[in-house]
């Protein structure tokens, strides 16, 4: 039901609504979670994985038709300049479903306080930002009790081995942003579902304190988040868009060829945003923070 209240092309003339609908999915998600299985002692442990996963079920249909539409341009629209501007404005919406996302979910993380909803996403927050004193890190977010876990010492890094490994990381990602839609079609969502998930649970234990600070901590981690995010969804298309062609059979069309090319196009401008997106995170984020 909730798919039929707005479609991919009335979305990309207006793409700043997904940003409601993103506030909507997200809400719903976390209230359905809280309510059917955060207050179960068995399924509260997986609460922060159910919860991608019920963001996952509202958003794929809406990821699916988009990816669709975009292939039909490939196969309908010649040039690649004018591809890649009919594809900015998929970008932009799904870029704003994204932002509505993080917003819903810090915001209701800050709202519930302490709870079983985030846990998954607090564990990784602290093996990325205090591997060497991880358990110390998840217990001041309220988990009482982890599994001990090795990371790299990273105060001793340099800012190019920083750089470097922030950009690998973030290649990494999008390659399995990549497969995930050549194989699975709208499949990427699993990947920036749980990252949108992550990057709130981290805006959350920014702001815990005052919620007024909320906008600040979105700020913070959107900064060079924008970028990165932009990239994946980039990298989303250019999967999705070959997945799409080869299950309806355009492969023996002469155009399919188009699509390789498009697709190839997207997924080097997604690189070079990644290398934006890392050069902001290590220069440009900490003066601003």
């Amino acid at each position: 039901m909730l798919e039929m209240l707005f479609s991919p092309r009335m979305a990309k003339r207006e793409p700043w609504t997904m940003f409601f609908i993103g506030l909507l999915y997200a809400s719903l998600a976390i209230l359905l979670v809280k309510w059917v299985f955060a207050g179960d002692f068995v399924n509260a442990e997986y609460s922060g994985w159910i919860l991608v996963i019920f963001i996952i079920m509202f958003s794929l249909p809406f990821m699916y038709y988009l990816i669709r539409d975009e292939e039909a341009r490939d196969m309908n629209e010649e040039g690649s300049l004018r591809l890649l501007k009919e594809h900015a404005h998929a970008l932009f919406s799904l870029m704003w479903l994204f932002l509505g996302f993080i917003v819903a979910l810090s915001f209701w993380y800050i709202a519930f306080g302490p709870n079983h909803l985030f846990d998954a996403q607090i564990k990784t927050y602290c093996s990325i930002n205090n591997p060497t004193n991880f358990d110390s890190c998840v217990s001041d977010y309220g988990i009482k009790s982890a599994d001990k876990t090795t990371g790299m010492i990273t105060s001793s890094i340099t800012t190019k081995d920083r750089f470097l490994l922030i950009f690998t990381n973030n290649i990494y990602v999008l390659i399995f942003t990549l497969v995930f839609s050549l194989i699975f079609g709208a499949g990427a969502l699993f990947i920036l579902a749980w990252n949108a998930s992550v990057i709130a649970a981290a805006i959350g234990i920014f702001s815990r304190d005052n919620i007024s600070q909320l906008p600040l901590g979105v700020a913070r981690y959107m900064i060079h988040g924008s970028f990165e995010i932009g990239a994946y969804f980039i990298g989303a298309l250019a999967g999705g868009i070959v997945s799409i062609a080869i299950i309806k059979h355009d492969t023996r069309s002469e155009k399919f060829w188009s699509v390789l090319q498009d697709s190839l196009n997207l997924i080097i401008i997604a690189v070079v945003i990644l290398i934006v997106a890392a050069f902001v995170e290590v220069f440009i984020t900490p003066i601003l923070f």
